[in-house]
């Protein structure tokens, strides 16, 4: 019986080095190209990439006042949201969350948080502004901007894919409303989706960001 004890013990021990905190599931992180997120594994050097789905050029101004482009997160990681100052809902539990990934990487230089408004009619800077002092926002680590709504809504279905209705083609002024984040790299490649309101997925996500971050 005290053999046994000893067994069990090791093979919990073994179990828990295995299970490491803000770990990712992989040595490197997938490429994705549409809205199926089915995964696309390349070598960075993999002569595809130069033709692969890349995040749009895009031109929005952000709670101060900025005119914010693609240029702003050229050679950043950023992870993307969208959310309107008035929701009710899952918004504050999505800016919540994006929040634990600002405190996170506060101090890295390398990756930056983007919040698109769904509603850019109604969020002007001045609100925008004063949404960010209530939410804790951090001005240049965590953008959030506003503009027109076709821009906006296009970025959304078009070039992060952040809509779960496959195949549902949907009126330009349909509504845009997602809990999802999506991980974005340094050259504007998709690299992960996940549920923004989830912690465990907030947590996966923090690992895969390390994870990217180590990609040359």
């Amino acid at each position: 019986m005290k053999s046994n004890s000893i067994i069990l013990l090791l093979l919990c021990f073994v179990a828990c080095k295995q299970i490491e905190p803000n770990k990712s599931r992989v040595e490197t992180l997938p490429y994705y190209n549409e809205a199926t997120f089915t995964p696309h594994w390349m070598l960075q050097n993999d002569d595809a990439l130069s033709s692969f789905h890349k995040i749009s050029p895009f031109s929005l101004l952000n709670q101060d006042g900025q005119i914010i482009t693609e240029k702003t997160f050229q050679d950043k990681i950023y992870i993307v949201d969208f959310f309107f100052a008035s929701c009710p809902g899952i918004c504050p539990r999505m800016t919540a969350n994006m929040n634990i990934l600002q405190e996170e990487f506060l101090k890295d230089d390398d990756v930056l948080l983007l919040s698109h408004s769904v509603t850019p009619e109604r969020d002007s800077v001045s609100v925008l502004k004063r949404y960010a002092e209530s939410k804790g926002v951090v001005s240049n680590k965590w953008h959030l901007v506003t503009g027109t709504q076709q821009e906006i809504y296009k970025l959304g279905r078009k070039d992060y894919f952040v809509e779960e209705d496959l195949g549902i083609e949907k009126d330009v002024d349909e509504f845009l409303h997602t809990e999802n984040f999506v991980l974005i790299d340094k050259n504007r490649h998709i690299r992960g989706i996940y549920n923004g309101l989830n912690k465990t997925a907030i947590s996966q996500l923090i690992a895969d960001i390390k994870t990217l971050k180590l990609e040359k």
